[in-house]
């Protein structure tokens, strides 16, 4: 797979690709122009390729380049903050760069497959070093990573197999999947394990199976470490490890427990995506935030509980969890991502503390059994497709006390037929009896065990959209679903009692018409009435 990937970022040398042009070009005292693009609302200058594309340009970097650390354009003075992406690509004439301390980031493919370049120095600025920022740098013999390097990219300089040696500074907190493969140094490594300066980087060769102990003292694992590792079965984290890579154990399909210490700050985006045997998992006190996708397709998960350490869940974290029939959301999550709960089918019920102050759109659609939803949110916003048609129609929404003209101003909150003020005092005789709905040919009644119930009815179809008065629905069968409530002095609400009825023809009055009074034909229908009745 890495080599096919990395076949295709050689062959972009090879073809034509446009993307964005510069903004400006500036000649060095060398005479050497470098062009720019503005960057921070035109306050800060990041280098750039010259011309419209990173490929079509007539006059390439080569020899020493040299980047100020800040240009005079036009009479002003402009730092120059970062090396965009893909400035260097394929500049295979390129032999040294001096990067200045005003840079902080380097892209991703900013030197890729430079070819003749041999040595380049990172200032102490430089943060972050973007995906594949050097790969294919074969003549690169050394490289100096600064202490002031938070993280570093995916395949950041892999096939460099000139680089021998590497140090990861204490610095780093992220190291991408496969950043020194195909390097000098990991192709003169033995096969196994492979770690670097306290890192455990991956496995070379064959794929450990069965249970997997890492080892105390290490701080980090590289993405994807382990992909697609089939065979493990367990995985024990010791408490040196703070940080879990991108895609650490992506796929690996046979893994059924984790335990995620508490030394750990955050799990990486897809670090256990895929995993469909892994039945439980515990998140560490420590652990701040869970990246997008991180636990996606985990069907197998039962139940998770989120720290109060933890302030945001990424978009599709549990996204997939079919298994899942238990949340618990700590106090101190403020945001919940774009389908971060999508399609946990198993979900039965699912409380929102008040310290969330943001929800993705479909956070938790397709979570068709959640019936029970505790919101303690006091100032409720708009949120859409938040959750299933299912809960909407039949479950119930506990907001806080005094909040429901406020809930149902909100979309996202507004669909549910029922919601309740937690503050209410319950009934003192406890539940209503869920009513029967009975169906004798054209004759329909409702009956409720508890004495003097009254009954509520609702009628939905399955797909309700009209243009005007005209349902948008012709040529299908129209699934129209009666949900039937019964109340009684002294009685809480009973649960909901549900029919359907499937109408082969949209016209169901034959007025010639598709349109509400369709509807409205269906509702005497069930009262008993006759369309003479009514006229008379």
């Amino acid at each position: 797979m890495k080599k096919i990937i990395f076949l295709i970022t050689m062959l972009l040398c090879m073809v034509s690709a446009t993307t964005f042009a510069h903004d400006i070009a500036v000649k060095n005292d060398d005479g050497v122009t470098i062009y720019y693009v503005w960057t921070n609302n035109k306050t800060e200058l990041a280098v750039s390729y010259r011309g419209n594309s990173y490929r079509n340009y007539s006059d390439r970097y080569w020899g020493n380049v040299v980047i100020p650390a800040s240009v005079i354009y036009n009479g002003r003075t402009y730092s120059v903050t970062s090396i965009g992406g893909e400035a260097f690509f394929c500049c295979s004439g390129l032999t040294s760069v001096t990067i200045p301390n005003s840079v902080t980031s380097i892209g991703y493919y900013t030197f890729s497959v430079c070819s003749g370049l041999t040595s380049v120095t990172i200032p102490n600025s430089v943060m972050s070093i973007g995906d594949f920022a050097f790969s294919g740098c074969s003549g690169l013999t050394s490289v100096t990573i600064p202490n002031s390097v938070t993280s570093i990219g995916n395949s950041a300089f892999e096939g460099c197999s000139g680089l021998t040696s590497v140090t990861i500074p204490n610095s780093v907190t992220s190291v991408g999947g496969y950043a020194f493969s195909g390097t000098g140094w990991y192709n003169n490594q033995p096969n196994g394990f492979l770690y670097l300066d306290e890192w455990l980087i991956g496995v070379k060769g064959e794929k450990p199976t069965g249970k997997l102990v890492i080892a105390d003292g290490i701080r980090g694992i590289a993405g994807s470490a382990f992909y697609d590792c089939s065979g493990l079965t367990s995985v024990t984290i010791p408490n040196s490890v703070t940080t879990i890579g991108n895609s650490a154990f992506l796929h690996c399909s046979g893994l059924t427990s984790v335990t995620i210490p508490n030394s750990m700050t955050s799990i990486e985006y897809s670090a256990f995506y895929g995993c469909n045997g892994l039945t439980s998992v515990t998140i560490g006190n420590s652990v701040t935030s869970i990246g997008n996708y991180a636990f996606y397709g985990c069907s197998g998960l039962a139940s998770v509980t989120i720290g109060n350490s933890v302030t945001s869940i990424g978009d599709h974290a549990f996204s997939g969890c079919s298994g899942l029939t238990s949340v618990t959301i700590g106090n101190s999550v403020t945001s919940i991502g774009n389908y971060a709960f999508y399609d946990c089918s198993g979900l039965t019920s699912v409380t929102i503390p008040n310290s969330v102050t943001s929800i993705g759109n479909y956070a938790f659609s397709g979570c068709t059994s959640i019936m029970t939803v505790k919101s303690y949110i006091n100032e409720p916003f708009n949120v859409t497709g938040l959750f299933a048609e299912e809960t909407y129609r039949q479950g119930t929404l506990y907001v806080p006390t005094g909040t429901k003209d406020l809930y149902i101003r909100f979309d996202g909150w507004r669909e549910f037929l029922n919601i309740v003020e937690m503050g209410e005092e319950p009934a003192p005789n406890g539940q209503c009896a869920k009513p029967s709905i009975i169906i004798a040919g054209r004759d329909m009644r409702y009956e409720c065990e508890t004495p003097d119930a009254e009954f509520e009815s609702i009628l939905t179809t399955e797909e309700q959209r009209f243009v005007g008065d005209r349902l948008v629905m012709e040529n299908k069968d129209i699934v129209y679903i009666l949900t039937v409530y019964a109340t009684a002095p002294g009685y809480d609400r009973s649960e909901p009692a549900q029919v359907k009825f499937i109408v082969n023809r949209n016209d169901v009055n034959q007025d010639g018409s598709v349109n509400v009074a369709d509807i409205a034909t269906i509702i005497d229908a069930m009262a008993g009435k006759s369309r003479e009745e009514k006229e008379e």
